[in-house]
């Protein structure tokens, strides 16, 4: 007689929560690191910032890009700015609430695109890890860099591919595409993730019995549909005659610049980098490291280990973009990081479920998380719980003049009229944004005309023709470090001229003094004050 083997019970699935559970918990990490953005919505902006709002501002004033605003970046971000500037109006404040709904956005999308890989409460991993890395003083979330702009349509154009390759919709490959297209048109780096579009297209039908034709026409239509944004701003910029202007700053100019740092700076560069970003939320991205692992080892994430990975990859290779490593680029890596969290909680917990005697410990690796996420915000407590706006600006930049431009500005537009321009001889753009003052010439920045690239001379001449030429009412000279990044070999010329220049029908009317104890600002005594700082700022008045 043989003997009946005991039936193996079932191995449970994996945790999926009630899709009003999962939605609340979403909602409650939004707020809560939503109300942390809004204890500090009026951090003065820094000057990437400065120059994004300047350039929006001139385009609510109907001048178009790259007329007096000369940037290697594509004015994706600019445009965006300038949408949040007219809805929340022209000032950091407005500024910052736009950059809460673009981070409260994106997180909404992660979460989306981990549930429908992972399930629901992954999907909440997701976010969660997503709303804390981007917040986080360590890759400047504070701050409405492109990278933050970048990513949300970045996410939504991959989330809908993933809908377009299982519904096999064409229209939905072209939505797809024009999202992707639009992150790229934020910024540059942002072509890597429509490489990652193709990339993920062409992956998931090798499974498949391949079909060429097919294959060709969906990829030819995300790729269309991905040239859709650059096309249209393009012709729009040539109907406006700055064409020209763009072409060379954001091509001929951004090749230079994007070639400038060789292999082994960069590796050096990354290396300092990662140990900044990292740093401060080290548990998430141990877990994310982890998470690769488990989810090759537990078999029903696995199958999406390839995606995790590609995109992980694919991120990575934008963040590297010019091997700079600037610690906001970062941010480019953050939907894939949040990913890796949420798969390796969902895989491990997949793991403890798949055997009786581990499966009581099933809520481990959500406990896990839990701890690693608290912890990381512990870690930040003093940024995030604390201090003042004033505060984390001198934390955050403390040899920067970004406080002080608020107060200059503030001199600058109460003692000129609107048709007034001013010039300001530094790297802070800000200054015309917070002042609402045309500038005198398209130079917002210095470093181009620092650098060692065979542009820089023809630049300083350019600019100060337009200088001489505007012959501006006001000239702000920015003597700080960080807003001039002079080199060994800098051609400086520029600063000669600006000495001649200031000291022949100008006068001092003002000088911000950085010290150590606070920033002084002298204005009656301007004339006859002698700074004590290294890094001071002073205001100069047209007087013949």
């Amino acid at each position: 007689m043989v003997k009946k083997r005991k039936a193996k019970p079932p191995a449970k699935a994996p945790l999926r929560l009630p899709r009003y559970w999962s939605s609340g918990l979403l909602l409650g990490v939004i707020l809560f690191f939503g109300l942390i953005r809004i204890r500090l919505l009026t951090l003065p902006l820094e000057r990437d910032e400065g120059e994004y709002a300047y350039a929006g501002q001139l385009i609510l004033h109907g001048i178009a890009p790259y007329r007096f605003c000369y940037t290697m970046k594509l004015p994706g971000t600019a445009a965006a700015y300038a949408l949040i500037e007219a809805i929340f109006g022209q000032t950091p404040t407005g500024i910052h609430l736009g950059l809460l709904l673009v981070a409260s956005a994106t997180t909404i999308l992660v979460y989306f695109l981990a549930t429908r890989l992972f399930g629901t409460w992954a999907g909440v991993v997701a976010g969660a890890s997503f709303a804390f890395l981007s917040v986080s003083p360590s890759v400047l979330g504070f701050a409405g860099h492109a990278t933050q702009f970048v990513v949300l349509p970045a996410v939504g154009g991959i989330l809908i591919l993933l809908r377009a390759i299982a519904a096999q919709r064409l229209r939905l490959f072209l939505w797809s595409g024009i999202l992707l297209g639009l992150a790229g048109l934020m910024k540059q780096p942002g072509v890597f993730f429509v490489v990652f579009g193709i990339f993920w297209l062409v992956q998931s039908q090798w499974r498949r019995p391949l079909e060429w034709r097919k294959l060709s026409l969906q990829s030819a239509t995300l790729l269309c549909g991905a040239a859709i944004p650059l096309g249209l701003t393009c012709l729009l910029l040539f109907r406006t005659g700055v064409f020209q202007k763009f072409w060379f700053w954001t091509f001929s100019y951004a090749s230079e610049y994007g070639t400038a740092v060789p292999l082994s700076t960069g590796v050096q560069l990354l290396w300092e980098a990662c140990l900044s970003v990292i740093g401060p939320a080290w548990p998430l991205w141990l877990l994310a490291a982890a998470g690769i692992a488990l989810m090759i080892w537990e078999p029903k994430t696995r199958t999406h280990v390839s995606f995790a990975a590609g995109f992980l990859i694919f991120s990575f290779a934008a963040t590297s973009s010019g091997l700079y490593f600037r610690n906001h680029y970062f941010v480019l890596m953050l939907p894939a990081v949040a990913l890796l969290c949420a798969g390796g909680v969902q895989a491990g917990t997949g793991l403890l479920l798949g055997s009786d005697s581990t499966r009581k410990w099933a809520a481990l690796p959500a406990l896990v998380f839990l701890f690693a996420l608290v912890f990381s915000v512990l870690l930040q407590r003093e940024v995030f719980f604390v201090m003042d706006p004033l505060a984390a600006c001198r934390k955050f930049y403390p040899t920067n003049p970004f406080a002080e431009a608020v107060q200059i500005s503030d001199f600058l537009k109460n003692h000129s009229t609107p048709a007034d321009r001013i010039a300001v001889i530094g790297s802070e753009p800000e200054i015309y944004f917070y002042s609402d003052r045309l500038s005198a010439t398209g130079y917002v920045y210095m470093y181009p005309l620092m650098e060692p690239q065979p542009f820089a001379s023809t630049m300083q001449k350019e600019m100060i023709a337009e200088i001489e030429l505007a012959h501006p009412r006001f000239i702000v000279f920015v003597d700080a470090t960080l807003s001039w990044l002079r080199r060994s070999d800098s051609d400086l010329t520029i600063l000669q001229w600006a000495e001649s220049y200031t000291s022949n029908g100008y006068r001092v009317v003002g000088v911000a003094d950085m010290l150590q104890e606070g920033t002084e600002y002298h204005w009656a005594d301007a004339a006859t004050y002698r700074p004590r700082s290294f890094f001071r700022l002073f205001v100069f008045e047209r007087v013949s």
